[in-house]
């Protein structure tokens, strides 16, 4: 994986691809940094009335197990 943050010095940008690259399907992405810390944290909250009712209390004991395990390894 490549990755590497600039400062575009106007609208075009090159790209040079690697040998290893070509002919591979690749993903090239454009995103302002200012965007990125303008996002707030996706919380359960946020997704909790998205998912299914098995599915959605699946995920949240998963959560608390996960908490859990964290807090006794720390």
């Amino acid at each position: 994986m490549i990755r590497t943050i600039i400062t575009p010095e106007g609208t075009d940008i090159r790209l040079s691809i690697p040998e290893d690259y070509v002919g591979k399907t690749i993903e090239v992405t454009f995103l302002s940094l200012d965007e990125l810390e303008q996002r707030s944290p996706v919380t359960l909250e946020d997704i909790w009335g998205m998912l299914p009712g098995e599915e959605a209390l699946q995920l949240k004991e998963h959560a608390r197990q996960a908490r859990r395990e964290w807090d006794r390894d720390f």
